[in-house]
């Protein structure tokens, strides 16, 4: 007798239940009778996820395919509205004096057409770094919401997936969109909602990378939004205007840069945070509050976070200081200080590296920007579709298990599981789940102890058939 992976039936009732909560967003039941076929064709395709592959594997060879194409060019998938019932489920576990944590950083789709929606020259990202080179593909903001934290852990879950394309790229019902100019649609796009549903007091964190941290996004930040940004080392920085300063000048003198700050000896505090299942001892120094040039009306405070020290090949190395900035705010006693606990800004810094893994297990297994796309409406609805149903599948996973419960599966005696299940392994138990399915169910059968024992042939015969009767 074989080990073989659980069938758990919990994993699929939740996903059910997710997409069941969207059907008010689709008008006609076929429309949204074919996004649900769609988002488990996504899971059962073992190729690239095209649209046509996703048709084949779904069964459906003897069909028109002409109206599975036009859910995407005839803009049958709305994704505001989709997405702002992802919103809503995943506000369902998290608390409203929680800190709802929001990510925000720039993606890629390579596309080879010249004339694809919002395609234009970019630097590609697998060349080697000695030899950049470029090449044609959309640039996406993603944002994401980043799920309540257990034993350390969190997961990305995408909300958004907007169009951040160049000027110089193709476009004909798109304009052209800076990513921090994106960040700040989303931002707005949430708090909207959030006051919409009763929870304008929420607290937000949103986190960033350098690509966020200009002065335009700084005085466009909306008000109630605590912005978590890294910042270069040889950041501009301006101390606040002193006492009794009038007339045009809205800054002081100019201070000291962050890595004028890090090469000081005191100053430095420690702290410990669980950060993915272990302690870590921190080391991080607050400074500020200081002004960029041309915001003076946002305060902000530089958090550093001191280098980890680590071991490669035999030679022990370290890695420089990290900083960041943080909109201020005042206290009690009038003085500026953190938004958030110095804690809470650490973990979350950390945990930021989760959307780089969502782009990998987006790309990578989940097949993002594989669809055809050639249509406009549809260049701009294929994407954001496939990271909704990667979401889907995630937040139906986060239901059933948590983040740290692993799901049932025979692990090798070299290997006893990790901190939190991966994708992959979310996947197995996704397909797993659906071969005990009738539609979905294995057509093939192995003799491994009897071979003269041919019950398993029978029962493969009469699965296909049950899988081949249209019902």
């Amino acid at each position: 007798m074989y080990p073989t992976i659980a069938q758990n039936t919990e994993l699929l009732k939740h996903l059910e239940a997710l997409i069941q909560a969207h059907r008010p967003v689709f008008k006609q039941e076929r429309i949204y009778q074919r996004i649900r076929a769609l988002v488990f064709g996504e899971i059962i395709a073992l190729g690239r996820r095209t649209l046509s592959q996703i048709i084949v594997n779904l069964g459906l060879v003897n069909e028109d395919w002409t109206a599975w194409y036009r859910v995407f060019s005839g803009g049958r998938f709305a994704e505001s509205k989709a997405n702002e019932v992802l919103l809503g489920e995943c506000l369902k576990h998290i608390a409203r004096d929680q800190v709802l944590v929001l990510g925000g950083d720039g993606t890629q789709t390579p596309r080879t057409g010249k004339q694809i929606e919002g395609v234009g020259w970019l630097r590609n990202f697998r060349t080697p770094p000695f030899k950049v080179g470029i090449h044609r593909a959309q640039r996406w903001f993603h944002g994401a919401l980043l799920l309540p934290p257990e034993a350390g852990y969190s997961r990305a879950l995408p909300l958004r997936f907007l169009p951040a394309f160049t000027a110089k790229a193709h476009r004909s019902i798109t304009d052209p969109c800076k990513e921090w100019q994106a960040a700040l649609i989303f931002l707005n796009w949430v708090l909207g909602l959030l006051g919409l549903w009763g929870r304008s007091d929420q607290p937000l964190l949103f986190l960033g990378d350098g690509s966020y941290d200009t002065v335009a996004f700084w005085k466009a930040l909306p008000q109630g939004v605590n912005a978590l940004l890294r910042s270069a080392k040889n950041r501009a920085l301006f101390h606040l205007p002193p006492p009794g300063c009038h007339g045009r000048r809205k800054d002081g003198d100019k201070a000291p840069s962050p890595q004028d700050f890090w090469q000081k000896r005191a100053g430095w505090k420690r702290c410990s945070v669980l950060i993915r299942g272990r302690q870590r001892q921190l080391r991080y120094r607050v400074e500020g509050p200081f002004l960029r040039k041309g915001a003076p009306d946002v305060p902000l405070m530089l958090l550093i976070i001191g280098g980890q020290t680590y071991a490669k090949h035999g030679r022990t190395r370290h890695r420089d200081p990290i900083p960041y900035l943080v909109n201020a705010r005042l206290d009690d006693t009038g003085n500026w200080v953190l938004p958030l606990p110095v804690e809470t800004l650490l973990f979350w810094a950390w945990q930021r590296w989760e959307l780089e893994v969502t782009h990998r297990e987006l790309k990578s297994n989940f097949g993002l920007g594989d669809m055809q796309a050639w249509h406009p409406r549809a260049a701009l609805a294929t994407v954001p579709f496939s990271a909704w149903a990667y979401s889907l599948c995630l937040l139906a996973a986060y239901r059933t298990w948590g983040l740290c419960q692993h799901p049932p599966a025979p692990l090798c005696p070299w290997w006893r599981g990790a901190g939190r299940w991966s994708f992959n392994t979310l996947w197995r138990a996704y397909r797993a789940a659906l071969w005990g399915e009738c539609p979905f169910h294995a057509t093939w059968s192995a003799f491994l102890d009897n071979p003269t024992d041919n019950s398993g042939f029978w029962h493969a015969w009469r699965s296909a058939l049950y899988a081949s009767a249209r019902l």
